[in-house]
């Protein structure tokens, strides 16, 4: 595993964090808001509130595991702006877009962009130790509490408008329904929590992070089947047949974490953890190595979607560290040749590709935009670097 983690390590380094770093915008603030399927760096285009937030986890963790000073320097410059001008002073909260100058675009509030900015402004705090950005994360998440949660049925909230009156979630609904609660707000406020309780540790966010566990266990995980539900109501009932792999796995090893970090002793979130890993590599891992998307009802999406590989790859790794089960560790393997054969750009100033659909052709989407940044594929890179300096 040190041989790949070495190479791992190398593709981090040389590939995917160059990439984003040009991206750095010195004239407005933050990093340019897209990078077309070409190449083409679009300077006028809209910057992401949860774009920035991912970018500066990225390279605040970059930092944090590495040491090196030109990943903190950027984390610096993505803070900045992002309490400057993606943070609402007046009523709180992080936007969902700016445009490229850094002005309001889109002021609508959503839980899980919230979460993200938690994520960011928490990594930064433990790799620059700056109290004013734990102070941000912590007013974020007494917001979220306050704003973002519903106490009787122990469900987080979606969409706000900018002065928090609560609309339609048209940001994270598909499929042809409106969800009340997702899953994927929920396992990314479980990240954010987790995140921010290894900077700041507090009984109150642990006894948030037990609930949401729970919450997670007994509303979200279907103990018959082993997939966790996507789209609910507001009575936690299931809107869609839906089962989407890359989240199940991704879920896998966040639950994991926030078990290990809080240091909760219970057999049911271990088996469960557990489960989902297997379940997801026995259904929906392909011949060639890769996982793909996901099933709605008896209809497949087989496109190879990038941040579905690399968080498989975390997945399956923490469920071999668990398990030393050799079925991960060959998953793993073929995975990580999949995703250097095919997803990886190997064009000059490349990243990864979107996806690849089903046809083995790179989708032709932007390269760099509001929903892709470097979170995923440098979480899974980084994620590997820190678990075997472990060992």
């Amino acid at each position: 595993m040190k041989k790949l983690t070495d190479e791992i390590q190398q593709h981090l380094e040389q590939k995917i964090l160059p990439f984003w770093m040009k991206l750095k915008d010195e004239q407005y603030g933050g990093f340019y808001g897209e990078v077309d399927y070409n190449l083409e760096i679009q300077k006028l285009a809209d910057k992401g509130g949860i774009a920035t937030a991912r970018f500066l986890w990225t390279f605040s963790a970059a930092y944090r595991v590495t040491g090196k000073e030109k990943y903190l320097e950027r984390a610096h410059h993505l803070y900045h702006f992002l309490r400057n001008k993606l943070y609402d002073h007046e009523n709180q909260g992080i936007y969902w877009l700016v445009n490229y100058q850094g002005q309001p675009r889109d002021t609508r509030k959503h839980v899980y962009a919230q979460s993200f900015a938690i994520y960011g402004l928490s990594e930064y705090y433990r790799a620059s130790k700056s109290e004013e950005a734990l102070n941000l994360a912590n007013e974020i998440y007494q917001l979220i509490e306050e704003k973002g949660y519903d106490n009787d049925n122990r469900a987080y909230l979606e969409e706000f408008d900018q002065f928090w009156n609560p609309v339609s979630n048209e940001m994270l609904s598909e499929n042809g329904v409106v969800a009340d609660i997702t899953m994927n707000t929920h396992i990314h406020v479980l990240e954010a929590y987790t995140n921010l309780y290894k900077a700041n540790p507090t009984s109150e966010l642990k006894q948030r992070l037990m609930d949401l566990l729970e919450v997670h266990y007994e509303k979200i995980y279907n103990k018959d089947t082993k997939f966790l539900g996507v789209f609910f109501d507001k009575q936690w009932n299931s809107l869609v047949n839906m089962k989407s792999f890359g989240h199940d796995i991704e879920a896998s090893w966040l639950m994991d974490e926030t078990i290990k970090t809080i240091g909760v002793k219970d057999e049911r979130f271990d088996q469960m953890v557990l489960d989902i890993a297997y379940n997801i590599a026995e259904y929906a891992m392909q011949e060639d190595g890769s996982l793909i998307n996901e099933q709605v009802s008896d209809q497949y999406d087989k496109t190879r979607i990038w941040w579905v590989q690399a968080e498989a790859m975390v997945g399956y790794l923490n469920a071999f560290q668990h398990t030393q089960d050799p079925t991960f560790k060959l998953l793993i393997d073929n995975l990580w040749n999949y995703i250097k054969q095919h997803l990886v750009d190997e064009r000059e100033n490349g990243e990864w590709y979107w996806s690849i659909e089903s046809n083995g052709q790179p989708t032709e989407r932007a390269i760099g935009e509001p929903w892709k940044t470097s979170y995923h594929n440098s979480r899974f890179c980084l994620e590997f670097i820190e678990r075997m300096n472990k060992q």
